[in-house]
């Protein structure tokens, strides 16, 4: 009888092992796409399913989770901090669709001491005439599709724009405009790249 037992005992381990290494295996595909760049994410997919993209904060490059692309939610005014969207910063580009471009954000929490956001509200960072004519602002002339060819702001001063600071200052001082995008997202920083 307990030769019998051990024989159930080691065919019941032996089946769960079969099992859960072919459930392995067919999860692998699925674990393997793991979280995709926002700008891989096409079809009835967009807006649906969580993706990253890096950000610019405090001068530092970040990625940053989104969780929902287009927020509806109610959210009083001042939980939401700003996106800002402007041209690349370094030879590389955070996104490439639907034109090449960066982001920037407020700090990260370990640095905000609590003031952190995880809902954005969306700007386009451009020259403005002042900055463009004084040759204080270099645009980054940009085709958006259905918008036009607009001066997204690469440098204010020469100093690139990776910080709310930076591209705040130069706001207040005339030399770029912000452009409501009318969006809304959720987004958190990953530590780490």
């Amino acid at each position: 009888m307990t030769s019998s037992l051990k024989t159930i005992r080691v065919l019941i381990a032996v089946i769960a092992a079969t099992a859960l290494a072919l459930l392995s295996a067919a999860m692998l595909p699925a674990q393997a796409a793991g979280l995709r760049n926002c700008v891989d994410v096409t079809g009835s997919q967009i807006g649906r399913v969580g993706c990253y993209e890096t950000v610019w904060a405090g001068g530092v490059q970040y990625r940053m989770t989104f969780s929902n692309q287009q927020f509806t939610g109610a959210t009083p005014s001042d939980r939401i901090g700003n996106f800002y969207v402007l041209a690349p910063q370094t030879d590389t580009p955070q996104g490439t669709l639907p034109f090449l471009h960066d982001h920037v954000v407020a700090t990260v929490p370990a640095q905000n001491h609590g003031s952190y956001r995880v809902i954005y509200h969306g700007y386009f960072v451009f020259c403005s005439a002042e900055g463009i004519a004084g040759g204080a602002c270099e645009p980054a002339m940009t085709d958006i599709p259905g918008f036009g060819t607009v001066p997204f702001a690469r440098t204010v001063n020469g100093q690139m724009l990776t910080s709310t600071e930076s591209i705040e200052s130069a706001a207040d001082a005339g030399l770029v405009t912000l452009i409501d995008t009318g969006g809304v997202l959720v987004g958190s920083i990953t530590f780490g790249k």
